[in-house]
């Protein structure tokens, strides 16, 4: 069995990996880089567990693939980004169980880099060497980007593991010292059959979500779940907006009530996409501003209402 079985439509990055184990030419760091729901995190936990159960008998690359997931391996460290909020810190998943809702995004924090540092400081407790793998690298503040720079160079008896959707979103001194894995979109029969193992098979058929998932479950799972979110009437009323300026107004005050803010800009990036498929050639310069300014408001914390009463008023004059 290979520890990368699960993984779909990344063979090259599975053959770099398998031979850098199997050679033992290990890179003290890697930056895996690909857009966002394509297989980066699940290659990551893979790699992990692959170097820490190799060349011990007594470690079942199985059990450590459950450890790793449940996060209680001692030799494995996962940093994610956070919110601050009381002076604790929260990641968006806590963050979303307790309610908090925040339009700024989090960060990776140069206390969580301390934190890499101390847990790299200490000798290995099963393996023969400890992983670290930081998700959403590209939310790492230039201060935090510069902490890490030494750890990188030198882990120690450790590999740390970078995810981001590109190298460029990353100051080019990490880049530097990372051995850089490529990630691709899959293609749609790749799609088709994780789709299905995911028991989102309705997913797989509906051509709207797959337009918008570019080739990444994940984005198509997560564009689902947001699409089952908004009531089917008021989507409709969104992409016909009635000629009548009272009704449009009336449009607007119920998203604002209907919607929270997070759902309300996939709702904007929603509606970008399908102007792109109702246009020939794409849509033109005029609607693409209103969109993006309109999400731009809302991420500045303007009145959610005033700015869907602007946008449909500007995209539908009277």
């Amino acid at each position: 069995m290979s520890a990368f079985d699960e993984l779909i439509g990344q063979p090259q990055a599975v053959e770099l990996l398998e031979q850098a184990v199997q050679q033992n030419r290990i890179a003290p760091a890697y930056l895996f880089a690909g857009v966002a729901g394509i297989g980066k995190q699940l290659a990551a936990q893979c790699f992990s567990a692959r170097l820490l159960s190799a060349h011990n008998p007594n470690l079942s690359l199985e059990k450590v693939k459950k450890r790793i997931i449940a996060g209680n391996h001692p030799d494995f460290l996962k940093v994610e980004p956070t919110y601050l909020h009381q002076g604790k810190r929260l990641t968006a998943a806590e963050a979303a169980e307790t309610g908090l809702k925040r339009r700024a995004k989090p960060q990776i924090r140069v206390e969580q880099i301390r934190e890499i540092v101390t847990f790299l400081s200490r000798p290995p407790l099963e393996a023969q060497r400890a992983v670290v793998i930081i998700e959403e690298a590209q939310a790492m503040p230039e201060a935090a980007a510069n902490a890490l720079l030494k750890t990188l160079e030198e882990p120690g008896r450790a590999t740390i593991i970078l995810l981001a959707p590109k190298a460029e979103a990353l100051l080019s001194t990490l880049v530097s010292r990372c051995q850089k894995l490529p990630f691709y979109p899959l293609s749609h029969e790749h799609l088709q059959t994780v789709l299905q193992q995911k028991s989102y098979s309705e997913v797989a058929r509906h051509s709207k979500i797959l337009a918008i998932a570019q080739g990444s479950p994940g984005q198509a799972i997560q564009a689902w779940q947001q699409l089952q979110a908004i009531p089917g009437e008021l989507l409709d009323r969104l992409e016909k907006p009635a000629p009548d300026l009272a009704q449009r107004l009336a449009l607007a005050q119920e998203i604002d009530k209907t919607l929270d803010v997070e759902t309300q800009l996939w709702l904007l990036d929603y509606l970008q996409h399908q102007y792109w498929q109702w246009h020939e050639f794409g849509p033109s310069e005029r609607v693409l501003k209103i969109l993006e300014r309109s999400q731009s408001a809302l991420r500045g914390y303007a009145s959610p209402r005033l700015v869907w009463e602007v946008m449909l008023l500007e995209l539908n004059p009277t």
